[in-house]
């Protein structure tokens, strides 16, 4: 497989560090609300990239994080605590939206066992343990504050700050970012410990005999994860294009500052940003959109998969409603073409044109994940199969591969209950014998129960009408 390496800004083939096996690690969210379609769409992209390399023999090792305490979620979570102490308060409060997430990644077709979920308050331990290496030596530095990474002492070890982007050198690095918030114009040092502050959650922390009571920076918690996963250096590393700097970068630096091991990831793999009708999305522009919209108007999710899916990971997408409606449409006639395997079809010319698109679609999403590509091709697939005539077998032959690719959830479908197929033997017989307002009472008996009913060349074919 091929992929676009921002770490060496070229399209390179992956080789994975051990034969057959692919170690992922994809930045995931911070709960604190809702998921927005921007989030989603990265995480579509991992999952289909984690579908891709195990369509092609892999065995993969998908981590994905939980930031369940940052100033974002420590702020909500008193926002709303009236009761609990706060560690209590932040657990439970990062705890119901990350129930949240998991039924959002399942609603846009993201199989939640090809992964394993960590969160950051569960690796406190590995993170302190990382923060007094650095700080014995020297890439880190105590302050009355905290503990912060030191990007001058990382530089002068040989090391190379900016290995992503080119980053525009900044001398006041003692001027701290303390905030998880970060300016992504800086390149000053970063908090990798923050002292306790009022009445914040707060794990204890002995460090060179200093009492740093208080919790992690942003940046520490995924070192601290995906190193603790995955060991040191991983095959893959995941995330939107906002995340290159400064958090991928800073990642890179602590995973390895005093260490011999320059290298945190093989292929750094990043998405572009999802647009909403041509701009970013902002809650002040009113163009912030979760899945509860969607839901709201009784859209699929699967129709965002789609949407999303017809897009270039390394391309800017752009979210509209009316190209939501036609992402709805086509996953109507997705499903409508998977419901033709139950039904008894015969086509000699299918199954032969389907063992040579099904493989293109692989090749295709092998080229640097060209879900466009793909897409396309199951398109005319489609199309195909209407002009000439369906294969109930072949397609159900054809079903497997397409669900593993693309996950629209499509073997979950079941077959229509055998009262109406009944009744489309009844309509069926009533056609035969040119009884035809009984034919026209059956249909519309059918079309009650969901299931529309037409008649080709090849006989009756149903279909639902909910598709």
């Amino acid at each position: 497989m091929k992929l676009y390496n921002t770490l060496t800004k070229k399209i390179e083939q992956f080789v994975p560090l051990q034969t057959n096996s692919a170690g992922i690690y994809t930045c995931g969210p911070t709960v604190y609300d809702f998921a927005h379609i921007g989030n989603l769409s990265s995480y579509i992209y991992a999952d289909t990239l984690g579908r891709t390399l195990r369509s092609s023999g892999m065995v993969t090792e998908h981590i994905m994080n939980i930031t369940d305490v940052d100033d974002k979620t420590i702020r909500r979570s008193n926002e709303t605590n009236h009761r609990e102490e706060p560690k209590e308060a932040l657990l439970n409060f990062t705890m119901h939206f990350t129930s949240l997430f998991f039924e959002d990644m399942e609603s846009v077709g993201n199989d939640l066992s090809n992964y394993t979920f960590v969160k950051a308050t569960d690796h406190i331990e590995h993170m302190q343990v990382i923060i007094r290496n650095l700080v014995d030596e020297g890439m880190a530095y105590i302050s009355d504050d905290g503990v912060y990474f030191s990007i001058k002492a990382y530089k002068a070890s040989g090391k190379t700050y900016g290995q992503l982007l080119k980053i525009v050198e900044n001398s006041a690095y003692e001027s701290r970012i303390d905030n998880d918030e970060y300016d992504k114009e800086s390149a000053q040092d970063f908090a990798l410990w923050k002292k306790r502050k009022g009445d914040e959650p707060f794990w204890r922390f002995d460090i060179n005999g200093i009492e740093l009571d208080g919790r992690p920076g942003w940046h520490i918690e995924c070192s601290a994860m995906s190193t603790a996963t995955l060991g040191l250096p991983f095959d893959i590393h995941t995330g939107g294009i906002d995340l290159i700097f400064p958090h991928h970068e800073n990642e890179i630096a602590q995973s390895t500052g005093g260490r011999t091991e320059d290298l945190m990831a093989g292929i750094f793999f990043h998405n572009e940003h999802l647009l909403v009708n041509g701009k970013k999305m902002s809650k002040s522009l009113n163009n912030f959109y979760t899945l509860k919209d969607f839901r709201s108007k009784s859209i699929d999710p699967l129709a965002f998969r789609l949407l999303v899916l017809q897009s270039h990971y390394r391309s800017q997408s752009n979210f509209t409603w009316e190209s939501l409606d036609s992402a709805s449409l086509l996953l109507q006639d997705i499903r409508s073409w998977a419901d033709l395997r139950f039904q008894n079809l015969k086509s000699p010319d299918l199954k032969a044109e389907y063992e040579v698109t099904l493989p293109s679609i692989i090749d295709a999403l092998k080229q640097d994940l060209n879900t466009v590509e793909a897409t396309a091709r199951l398109i005319c697939m489609i199309k195909r199969t209407g002009e000439v005539g369906a294969d109930s077998e072949a397609i159900a032959v054809s079903v497997p591969t397409i669900e593993t690719l693309f996950g629209l959830n499509l073997q979950k479908r079941l077959d229509i209950s055998q009262f109406n197929k009944d009744s489309l033997k009844q309509r069926l017989q009533a056609r035969e014998k040119q009884e035809w307002e009984l034919s026209d009472a059956i249909r519309d008996e059918l079309k009650q129960a969901g299931i529309t009913v037409r008649d080709s060349e090849q006989g009756q074919i149903w279909s639902r009408l909910d598709s």
